[in-house]
């Protein structure tokens, strides 16, 4: 028997939705989110990025500004540029798109962003407050994956998640976000010794390896939802993702598929993120 195959259209559609209707609230009074978006060089699939995350905030009714720098743009002309953000109050959250440049630190930058404009949860105090269950940003592909699982009605308590992939962007954050929903997490890795027999005992199981169709039939446990966040372009120029979706399917209960389920949400709690920013800073509630 064939899986549930989440449709993303509808589940992201409904929820960017509820949010636009929270951004309406809030600008009844007199506030409008708003969002800046840093690019810096010509990776072609960051401008992408850019762009739909641009066109999500337009839908939204969210205030957003694209700054695009060239390659060469030195560190110390993007710090003042965040400076400037830092201190513009019609901005409410700051994205600096990643790869940069080799010659800029990634950290530094990330480390200049306002702590209460950090929408992407990379700034290391709103990460240490994910850890510690403090309120603030949650980091948009992990909380992402948290609300898809709901939307389709997963109970995630007492349930075994195996997350493979330990980046600080995607892997780590997402076993914190799963315990913090009382599941059982296990993380696998590169160094993980008979990955299938771990992951084959998974009731949610997270693919997040950055490596195409590496995740077959004999990793997933019958009846498993499987959440894949990989997406990696293939010779032909097709995107795929981290699972083998077509060996997949009649084993899984439930199944992304990829692209136009992870990475559309990921953008959607990139704007309930820039939401919420803007009602801390303006000591108001929208959101229900």
């Amino acid at each position: 028997m064939s899986a549930h195959v989440i449709n993303g259209k509808e589940l992201v559609g409904a929820y960017r939705a509820e949010i636009k209707q929270q951004v309406e609230r809030l600008a009844a009074q007199g506030v409008k989110p708003g969002l800046a978006v840093v690019i810096v060089g010509d990776d072609p699939a960051s401008h992408v990025y850019v762009r739909n995350k641009n066109k999500a905030c337009e839908e939204a009714g969210i205030h957003s500004e694209v700054y695009k720098l060239a390659e060469e743009t030195q560190e110390s002309e993007l710090l003042a540029l965040i400076a400037k953000l830092n201190a513009d109050e019609a901005i409410h959250g700051i994205l600096v798109q990643s790869p940069l440049p080799g010659h800029i630190n990634e950290e530094r930058v990330v480390e200049a962003i306002a702590v209460e404009k950090d929408v992407d949860c990379f700034h290391p105090m709103n990460v240490g407050n994910l850890m510690i269950g403090k309120p603030g940003p949650s980091p948009c592909t992990p909380a992402g994956v948290i609300e898809i699982l709901k939307k389709v009605g997963v109970e995630i308590a007492g349930k075994h998640a195996v997350v493979i992939g330990r980046s600080n962007i995607v892997g780590k954050p997402m076993g914190i976000l799963l315990l913090r929903e009382n599941a059982t997490v296990t993380v696998c890795h590169s160094r993980t010794k008979d990955l299938a027999v771990i992951t084959s005992q998974a009731d949610i199981l997270v693919a997040a390896i950055g490596k195409p169709k590496v995740i077959k039939r004999e990793h997933v446990k019958p009846g498993a939802v499987v959440i894949d966040v990989g997406v990696n372009r293939l010779d032909t120029g097709k995107l795929s993702g981290d699972v083998d979706f077509d060996d997949v399917v009649d084993t899984a209960g439930i199944i992304t598929p990829v692209p136009g389920v992870v990475g559309p949400m990921t953008i959607t709690i990139l704007l309930r993120n820039t939401l919420e920013a803007a009602e801390r800073a303006a000591g108001v509630r929208a959101s229900s």
